[in-house]
């Protein structure tokens, strides 16, 4: 764990009024206190991963590149259906047809011909972490050819949350003991103490951990199997603590 930021301050015979979220603290001769605002950090293991699959083809007219495009999505989600991927674990992500305007510099005009039009369609498949790389791969077996980009997810960010914000508590008691031991005063309660944790999106797919899922079929030409492994999530909480003193 890390102090990204560390303050404190004593107050013993100035008077101050102190407005944080809502709440007035009067600092005063008759209300002494220490303040401190530190930074601290929880970490977890990611226990879901969110694996793009998409495709691009290319078409001689927008209706055959939507046909064709339009075969490669259903055989897509067949295959992800088939280890036992639900609907509802799949969320569209992009797509569209358009007309083509990324020629490659070998591109014979008879190629450039059959690549007039672009289509492109991509997914975010939320599984865990063990069965990411069958994911890809039956994906890109079922014509998948951009695939493969994974956005690691924890499902309790809120715990995990909850977590920094405790381990910033503690040290922030540990921080105002050793200022209260440099003026030779008792530290005491604590009497006022702010959260200032970032907004982010809460994934509830727990469930996920405990579904079973069918092995993927077996590739027709032996394949090595992709080594991938779980990132680990940080989550980062400040905390403003204000201590009474004897």
């Amino acid at each position: 764990m890390r102090l990204s930021h560390l303050c404190g301050w004593i107050a013993v015979s100035v008077v101050l009024t102190v407005p944080i979220c809502g709440q007035t603290i009067q600092i005063n001769r008759d209300n002494k206190t220490i303040a401190i605002s530190t930074t601290d950090e929880a970490t977890a293991t990611a226990d879901i991963a969110a694996v793009t699959v998409g495709y691009q083809i290319y078409g001689p007219d927008s209706e055959v590149a939507y046909s064709n495009g339009g075969g490669i999505s259903h055989t897509i989600l067949e295959a992800l259906h088939k280890i036992g991927v639900d609907d509802k674990d799949v969320e569209s992500a992009g797509q569209g047809v358009e007309r083509n305007s990324d020629f490659g510099a070998k591109d014979t005009p008879e190629q450039r011909v059959q690549k007039q039009f672009v289509m492109r369609q991509s997914w975010t498949v939320s599984v865990p972490p063990q069965i990411a790389a069958d994911v890809i791969r039956v994906a890109v077996a079922a014509g998948a050819n951009q695939t493969g980009a994974i956005e690691w997810r924890i499902s309790d960010r809120k715990g995990l949350q909850a977590r920094a914000a405790g381990s910033a508590l503690i040290k922030a008691r540990t921080v105002a003991s050793q200022m209260a031991d440099g003026l030779h005063v008792r530290l005491g309660e604590l009497i006022y103490a702010s959260n200032q944790a970032p907004e982010t999106r809460e994934f509830d797919r727990i469930e996920l951990a405990a579904k079973v899922f069918a092995p993927p079929p077996p590739p027709t030409i032996s394949i090595p199997e992709l080594e991938i492994r779980p990132q680990t999530i940080r989550e980062e909480a400040t905390v403003y603590a204000v201590f009474a003193i004897e």
